[in-house]
């Protein structure tokens, strides 16, 4: 029996027309190893923002009741034509109750839980997903479920990418983040050393809080001083960072090689022979990424996105990592929100306007139900 439900769908067309809205959608009865959710809770993550608003106007949008209309600047619509005229849905990963289900056993098996699941579409009141990229959540509510995957599996691949590359210690440039807090959480339990890159004061005493031991604040006058002690005390030649433009990461390889030309037994006027490698996981800042030739040539700069490196780690260790995820879904990748709204509220200029900052600690919940 067919369900209808509100989904939001996002447009660009051609001419820099940016439209999201409301619709409501009938959904057909799930089969194979579908199920059909009733979404309960789906974050905004950052990575839900480039297809929400990506870099549109947003101050001089129109704004009604489920709907905004917005510009995007030209190079910013020149850089997507790939979607110009798609109609896409949006929500990477949210929480609800499993209504229905195809006739695999997998998805027979979850018929009545509550899940967190990734269908790509949950900001809506119902979407289909696969039963294996389910999981249930026993006694935890919706909302403790909602950001069940993409943070916690992120820290959690930094985690293991680190170790399979024979790493013993992690810099990040965002530590004060949700994400952040995770990985500071992970890498205590996991004896990795860990190099936290903050913006205040307030976000220093955070991760101290936590436990942290390296948090070095960028707005110090001693920054990069501070930095380099940090690296050289834990040995931290590999970070992650999803700022992307500007010189964050340009940053972090200058001071990695302060403290590798500390250690050269040689002068090179190439520089220093130790690898230092960052990985930059977001565009939070959507200008250029800046270097400048100041670290020699022993680096390396890579992208890193989480279901790519689950392909590469294959099923046995993405199941691995999930069932940590959910044994400690409320300590070690408990999750917090500044907000709580609505569909239609998600799409109101006051909401938009303030999650679309992304500031560090302030995400937004979205219950599809009100």
């Amino acid at each position: 029996m067919a369900t209808t439900g509100k989904h939001l769908f996002t447009t660009l067309e051609a001419d820099g027309t940016l439209t999201v809205a409301l619709e409501n959608v009938t959904f057909d009865d799930p089969t194979g190893s579908q199920v059909l959710v009733r979404m309960d809770a789906a974050p905004i993550n950052p990575s839900d923002l480039a297809i929400l608003v990506g870099g549109a106007d947003m101050e001089n949008a129109e704004y009604s009741q489920g709907k905004f209309v917005a510009k995007m600047p030209e190079q910013a619509n020149a850089g997507s034509t790939a979607r110009h005229g798609l109609k896409l849905p949006a929500g990477n990963e949210g929480a609800g109750t499993v209504i229905a289900a195809g006739d695999s056993d997998a998805a027979q098996a979850l018929k009545g839980q509550r899940v967190s699941c990734v269908p790509g579409n949950a900001y809506s009141q119902y979407c289909i997903a696969d039963a294996g990229m389910c999981l249930p959540l026993g006694e935890h509510s919706a909302e403790e479920g909602a950001s069940a995957f993409v943070n916690p599996m992120t820290a959690l691949g930094f985690a293991e990418n680190a170790k399979a590359d024979g790493q013993d210690a992690i810099l990040h440039t965002v530590g004060a983040s949700n994400l952040g807090q995770m990985l500071t959480r992970i890498c205590q339990e996991d004896g990795i050393e860990l190099v936290n890159i903050v913006r205040k004061s307030d976000q220093v005493d955070l991760l101290k809080d936590l436990g942290a031991e390296h948090v070095v604040n960028s707005s110090n006058e001693d920054f990069m001083d501070q930095l380099t002690a940090a690296i050289r005390d834990t040995g931290a030649f590999y970070g992650f960072d999803p700022v992307g433009g500007g010189k964050l990461v340009d940053t972090a390889f200058e001071a990695m090689e302060r403290v590798a030309i500390e250690r050269m037994t040689e002068y090179s006027r190439y520089g220093s022979n130790r690898q230092k490698r960052m990985f930059i996981y977001g565009r939070l800042d959507t200008g250029a990424t800046i270097l400048t030739p100041s670290y020699g040539f022993g680096w390396t700069l890579s992208g890193w996105l989480l279901f790519p490196f689950l392909q590469s780690v294959g099923q046995e260790a993405t199941e691995r990592m999930r069932r940590r995820v959910r044994d400690s879904l409320t300590t070690t990748f408990a999750s917090h929100y500044k907000e709580r709204v609505t569909l239609d509220e998600m799409l109101t200029k006051d909401a938009v306007m303030d999650y679309r900052t992304m500031r560090t600690g302030e995400k937004y919940l979205v219950n599809p139900w009100g």
